[in-house]
């Protein structure tokens, strides 16, 4: 018999759920990366341009630590610092990257820092010091360091998976719901759901709500055989030797006394019938 419980779809969803986490960060850190390094050469590029400058190349742009990245040139350059201040911001707000940044302009033959400033979200709380003081030809290095990108990062990826999550457990629930009626359910506490009914072959019962009903060893044995085959018959036969002829007795109306027994107290649940098929047997129809 093909069972299928619910913790089976728990846990398939909790895998899924949890492969889809790390995936979300993975790609969202890999996706970050890569928009600031294009952004940052952008920034190049157009600190090029201000110097008149439209042939040397932008160096690959490094990633020196987490949120840390830095571009270089080919040749010496003079920066103006409300320039670099505008085009950052500009190119920043166009890749939709963070705006809580802190921007160090270094010289390269010493790595002391030349000019840097902090930016926040509103800008008037920046810090922007010495707009308008040129920084003379040389080479310099310009470095950004996102200062709130865990926080972005993260209420970005609470939001990819909440929803990941509300989709499989949607899906999960689907999956549960298209059970085939025939197929009767084993649950945890070792007993099986019968219609309305749970069975509990071990004790000799059946439950119905807040209702037990106490069968014999007899009742019990019979019908745990059905549960095994729901909507196939069985054969008197095959019954008889499992339940009587097994234990050294041989009986001949027997089971159908017990049969009459067991409707009456299945009897509450119209989608359970116990059928006799004529010169056959019996079959357990679950609707």
């Amino acid at each position: 018999m093909n069972i299928k419980t619910p913790l089976k779809y728990k846990s398939l969803t909790l895998c899924v759920l949890l492969f889809c986490i790390i995936s979300c960060n993975t790609t969202t850190d890999n996706n970050f990366t890569e928009t600031v390094k294009i952004s940052l050469r952008e920034v190049g590029h157009q600190l090029l341009l201000a110097n008149q400058d439209s042939t040397t190349l932008v160096k690959p742009v490094i990633n020196i630590s987490d949120n840390k990245f830095q571009v270089s040139f080919e040749n010496t350059i003079s920066i103006q610092p409300d320039s670099l201040v505008t085009i950052i911001k500009s190119s920043f707000e166009k890749a939709n990257l963070p705006q809580q940044y802190i921007t160090e302009v270094n010289r390269c033959y010493d790595n002391e820092v030349a000019y840097s400033y902090a930016m926040k979200e509103e800008v008037e709380q920046g810090i922007i010091p010495c707009i308008g003081r040129e920084l003379k030809n040389e080479c310099y290095l310009v470095t950004v360091h996102f200062t709130n990108i865990a926080k972005s990062n993260s209420n970005k990826i609470m939001y990819i998976c909440v929803l990941v999550f509300v989709v499989l457990t949607m899906f999960a629930i689907f999956l549960y719901k298209q059970k085939p009626k025939d197929v009767i359910e084993t649950q945890e506490l070792n007993y099986s759901t019968l219609g309305l009914f749970k069975f509990y072959p071990e004790q000799n019962k059946l439950i119905k709500e807040a209702t037990e009903i106490n069968l014999s060893k007899k009742e019990c044995e019979i019908l745990a055989l059905f549960v095994a085959k729901p909507n196939q018959i069985i054969k008197r036969e095959e019954l008889i030797k499992k339940v009587w002829e097994d234990n050294g007795v041989v009986v001949g109306r027997s089971l159908d006394t017990y049969i009459s027994k067991l409707r009456k107290k299945l009897k509450e649940d119209e989608s359970i019938k116990l059928t006799n098929i004529h010169g056959v047997g019996y079959k357990l129809e679950v609707v």
